[in-house]
């Protein structure tokens, strides 16, 4: 989404008050808690605990366990499940036997009806998960017993077992509530490691281990979430000992390489940052403009300079090494190629360089969240560039309440990216029917030849099929471009290196909560 925040499916980070910024989260520093307990600073909070609207969809929450889950390789395993789907040969059934004994943290047994109440619930339209769409697939849920769960599905979909890492919720608590509005949201009961102890909103949540986790009982036994916005703040806590860990920008992580008691973890992303170029907008809506500033944008130099090397340049929505990749759609910037696409669409060169057409100044506003200094970074060297070309983009931070109503509009420099299969990501970045659906298709992008291969992909089993739908798609996205796709971010970490076990995952748009070096954490062990 996400600009698909942390929050889950939409909503703003919260900001912190200066006090709330230099409180400490727990009693005690972090580098003199003993190794049962973490305190890792994170830049936002979810806006809800809930996965019946989006919580932990992805996989990895503290909280919930799903049928399936996903190792150090992204591949994917067993977890409430005993094992991997069995999958009908036409690909439109897949069951799924529940593994034995396993309890959520009130004591109360996991069992066949609190799966199919799960899925039920987010397919419902009264439900506000955004991203319900992810299983359009779904034609029934149905139970077979206590321990047998089975998914019929409308139409072949190949990556379908991946979506069933979706968190499972307890009927016996969740039934009685609203799922909108019911205490769930904030008092969650899961299966999983950890149970929620406390939510101070825009401050910390704490989380205690769960002694009765079906996985085992984990060692680490505390661990506190701080919700700090601030890049800035988070550095100086953590170099403090207030943290034991945090993401951080490559500039600021480059800090503590000389910092023997830390250790700095590199993770290799699907996460892009990229400008929505809205069709209602009369300057971004020319494909001219659009061809224009793909042309004229600098992608290598955002890497080197913005990222410190901790990134790839973005050609499209998938990474240049993804299997999916359309090879040969690499393109360095061509300020004379910008230029005269520009001259033959009638574009030409106005008052202080800036270009117009019938009375149309070449000019444009891009929004960034306020406190994002990647993101500023991005969006000034994307108008610099831009500039060159003649075209004015007039750069302006905002929380997300402002921008979310302007998105129509105003270009945004926003952040997407999915791992795993690519429906995952491009079906509600690009499809048009999701054009202009909360986060979803911020820039209102409708093509035909994208929107056959969206199609195709999501409804087909073959891979040579959807290999090739995927491929057209890339492509057409050089031609007609709906966003200017600048780069590929590596998420970058610090912890203190008191923990053995501690690995990272290639990782989607979406991090702090659930990916990092602690998307394992229940398997973390104390250094001897």
């Amino acid at each position: 989404m996400t600009v698909r925040r942390i929050r889950t499916a939409a909503a703003t980070a919260a900001i912190l008050t200066g006090v709330a910024a230099c409180s400490a989260p727990g009693n005690s520093t972090g580098s003199a808690s003993a190794a049962d307990s973490v305190v890792i600073g994170v830049a936002s909070e979810p806006d809800t605990l809930s996965p019946l609207l989006g919580y932990g969809k992805d996989g990895n929450s503290k909280i919930f366990d799903g049928l399936l889950a996903r190792d150090t390789d992204l591949k994917l395993k067993p977890a409430l499940a005993k094992a991997l789907p069995k999958v009908s040969d036409n690909g439109l059934t897949y069951t799924y036997a529940l593994r034995d004994g396993v309890k959520f943290s009130d004591g109360e047994p996991l069992t066949s009806a609190d799966v199919v109440f799960t899925y039920k619930t987010i397919l419902d339209a009264k439900t506000n998960n955004t991203n319900r769409g992810e299983l359009d697939a779904v034609k029934q849920v149905r139970a077979d017993g206590d321990d047998t769960v089975v998914f019929t599905l409308k139409y072949p979909y190949a990556p379908f077992a991946g979506r069933t890492v979706l968190p499972v919720v307890p009927e016996h608590i969740a039934k009685g509530q609203d799922p909108n509005t019911g205490s769930f949201n904030t008092e969650p009961v899961g299966t999983g490691p950890y149970v929620l102890a406390s939510w101070s909103k825009g401050e910390k949540l704490t989380f205690k281990a769960n002694p009765n986790y079906w996985g085992g009982a984990p060692t680490v036994k505390k661990v506190t979430m701080a919700v700090i916005q601030d890049d800035n703040v988070r550095a100086t806590r953590l170099r403090s000992g207030d943290l034991d860990g945090a993401i951080l920008p490559p500039n600021l992580a480059a800090a503590f390489k000389s910092d023997s008691t830390k250790k700095t973890y590199d993770a290799k992303t699907y996460d892009f940052r990229t400008v929505t170029l809205p069709q209602e907008n009369k300057v971004t809506a020319d494909r001219a403009v659009r061809e224009a500033l793909d042309a004229a944008l600098d992608r290598q130099a955002m890497v080197d300079k913005i990222l410190d090397g901790a990134g790839r340049p973005a050609y499209g929505p998938l990474p240049v090494d993804d299997p999916w990749f359309a090879q040969g759609i690499e393109r360095e910037q061509d300020l004379a190629k910008a230029k005269r696409i520009l001259d033959q669409a009638g574009w030409k060169t106005g008052d202080g360089g800036i270009r117009a057409k019938a009375g149309q100044r070449a000019s444009f506003t891009l929004l960034y969240p306020s406190g994002d200094k990647v993101r500023q970074d991005h969006a000034l060297a994307y108008a610099s560039d831009a500039k060159k070309a003649g075209i004015e983009v007039k750069v302006e931070s905002a929380t997300w309440e402002v921008i979310e109503p302007r998105m129509k509009d105003d270009a945004v420099l926003a952040g997407f990216g999915s791992n795993g299969d690519p429906d995952y990501g491009l079906y509600t970045l690009l499809h048009s029917s999701l054009a202009g659906d909360g986060f979803n298709n911020m820039a209102r992008y409708d093509d035909p030849v994208v929107d056959e291969a969206l199609d195709t992909g999501r409804r087909t089993s073959d891979q040579a099929t959807r290999e090739s739908a995927y491929d057209s798609l890339q492509r057409e996205l050089v031609k007609n471009p709906g966003y200017t796709f600048l780069t590929h971010i590596n998420h970058v970490y610090v912890l203190a290196d008191r923990w053995s076990g501690l690995t990272t995952q290639v990782e989607p748009h979406e991090h702090g909560f659930a990916s990092g070096p602690w998307w394992n954490l229940e398997a973390w062990q104390p250094k001897k």
